[in-house]
């Protein structure tokens, strides 16, 4: 073989082994922004146009708006995937600090002020949709500080660039075509249409989707507005609640103490039980109290966040309406205690949150497969030890002789195996 035709085949190898390899990523954020714009007008104007939108409003909309790189799960195109992470997720692990003490508190004080402020308003609003005014304030006071929070986003903007370039456009993409519906109906200016960097719009933090069903205006000025006009905020929540099946005359739940001989494994919204029930295991209100009256035929569920490790409870209905807001049983629970500060000036819950929730989501994971390949229903296993993970736990434990605790353990990894 001569020398030319060997150095021709290895030209020729090494070319094949550079198509055969990893992808080049040679792509700027000049070409990437550059792609934006052809999608707006080539891709997104076009089904806006179909879906009803004026030009007009399109053109007012996307004036100046510019993709935004600090937003977080962006997948710009011709850029290398982001490396995956381990995780751990708050609002599902430790849960003592998300009771922050001193946070609570203040939004307490701040709940009870504006209580008194819009006492009338929020009379009106229980009337109108069964939510009582301290579920309301506490919905508002946790998700922006009654109003406080700034909120400097372009709702467009930031709904525009995760639709073109987030690992989630699809979703972002019906979000903004309901943004773009908002503006052309009038609701607000593009320059008055601000959000988090999630997208979700104004005091109550609404994605635009929801903004569409659950947005109300109760200010009487012909249109919703839940950047500025308190009234519109405070409906438009009640109006989310009542819409998601709250119960009228009921609170969200009671914290209580479980008898040891009680299991833990009880749990869940699908096993309710007449709150009589409860009380007939043995299980009593921690404040000393007996439950209202009217509670005894009415059904309520158990819940231990943290299983045998935190404050216990017996939930109603509501406090699964709660979720509908942010499915987190923490989140629902802080409300729940925020309302009840603001209403009867009452304080923590009594039971310590134990030392718990301290393994990664990955782990947590691996455990409720081990449990789903026995056979246990644990809601899916994403790492989150939701309700149905917590009872199987509990149920495991029970079956293998172990006291049940309900709540993810490192030493249970290596016998779940």
């Amino acid at each position: 073989m001569s020398k030319r035709i060997f150095g021709r085949l290895l030209i020729a190898t090494a070319a094949l082994l550079a198509l055969s390899g990893p992808p080049a990523f040679s792509a700027s954020k000049a070409d990437v922004e550059a792609q934006f714009e052809k999608w707006v007008r080539a891709d997104l104007w076009p089904e806006a146009q179909r879906n009803g939108i004026s030009e007009k409003a399109f053109q007012a909309a996307f004036a100046g708006v510019e993709l935004n790189w600090t937003l977080t799960d962006l997948a710009p195109p011709g850029f290398p995937p982001a490396k995956e992470q381990k995780q751990t997720q708050a609002e599902f692990s430790s849960p003592a600090p998300y009771f922050n003490e001193d946070r609570l508190k203040r939004l307490e004080s701040t709940g009870r002020g504006f209580a008194a402020q819009y006492a009338s308003t929020l009379k009106k609003i229980e009337k109108a949709y069964g939510v009582p005014g301290s579920i309301v304030l506490a919905v508002w006071g946790r998700e922006t500080g009654f109003g406080a929070a700034k909120i400097p986003n372009s709702a467009i903007e930031v709904l525009a660039t995760k639709a073109f370039m987030s690992t989630r456009k699809d979703m972002f993409r019906t979000e903004l075509l309901a943004a773009l519906h908002i503006i052309d109906r009038g609701d607000a200016t593009p320059a008055e249409f601000k959000g988090s960097s999630a997208g979700a719009l104004g005091q109550p933090q609404f994605m635009p989707t929801s903004y569409l069903k659950y947005a109300v205006d109760f200010d009487g000025d012909g249109h919703p507005n839940i950047w500025t006009s308190v009234p519109d905020t405070l409906a438009s929540i009640a109006n989310f609640l009542a819409q998601k099946s709250w119960q009228r005359g009921r609170g969200w739940g009671y914290e209580v103490s479980i008898p040891d001989g009680v299991s833990c494994a009880q749990e869940g919204p699908d096993l309710a039980k007449p709150v009589s029930h409860w009380v007939s295991l043995g299980i009593t209100r921690i404040s000393g109290k007996a439950f209202p009256s009217g509670e005894g035929k009415a059904s309520g569920m158990m819940l231990v966040p943290a299983g045998r490790d935190g404050p216990e409870f017996v939930v109603t209905p509501n406090f699964y309406v709660l979720k509908e807001y942010n499915n987190s049983d923490l989140y629902a629970l802080f409300i729940g205690n925020l309302a009840d500060r603001i209403a009867y000036g009452s304080g923590a819950f009594q039971g310590p949150w134990g030392d718990v929730g301290k393994m990664l989501r990955s782990d947590v994971a691996t455990m409720q497969k081990a449990l789903e390949k026995k056979g246990y229903d644990v809601g899916g296993s994403d790492g989150l030890p939701g309700y149905k993970t917590r009872r199987s736990i509990g149920q495991w434990q029970e079956k293998n002789g172990l006291t049940p605790t309900c709540y993810p353990e490192a030493s249970m990894i290596g016998r779940l195996k």
